[in-house]
């Protein structure tokens, strides 16, 4: 079980890496999607693996997985949906304000110098 998730965590930041250094905006705000999923698996797995046992201590019961990652997911999951909203809005008016979706910078060539501006 351990080896399946380790493989996905692997997966999962394989291909956001992947995505974040390609050079159009919407496989870079995918790429940190992953990158956060991956991270979410991660901080959930860190809480051991146990299938069917409780989050909470209840009389009788021997093993019980820990809850704090279980915590920290959820507000990982909650956090990173704002951000992904906040990049998607900011990714959209770059678009709008340069008709490109490009994210590299510009060339010195086609940068205006200041004394050409006047």
């Amino acid at each position: 079980m351990e080896l399946l998730v380790a493989s996905a965590i692997g997966i999962l930041i394989a291909a956001g890496l992947y995505l974040v250094l390609r050079l159009r905006t919407f496989p870079v705000i995918l790429g940190i999607s992953l990158l956060t999923y991956a991270v979410n698996v991660f901080l959930f797995a860190s809480g051991r693996l146990t299938v069917g046992a409780p989050p909470i201590l209840i009389k009788g019961v021997e093993t019980y997985t820990d809850p704090l990652p279980q915590a920290l997911v959820l507000t990982a999951i909650v956090i990173s949906f704002g951000m992904t909203a906040v990049i998607v809005m900011i990714a959209l008016g770059a678009y709008l304000g340069s008709d490109d979706d490009h994210v590299d910078d510009l060339d010195e060539d086609a940068q205006t110098k200041p004394e050409d501006a006047a």
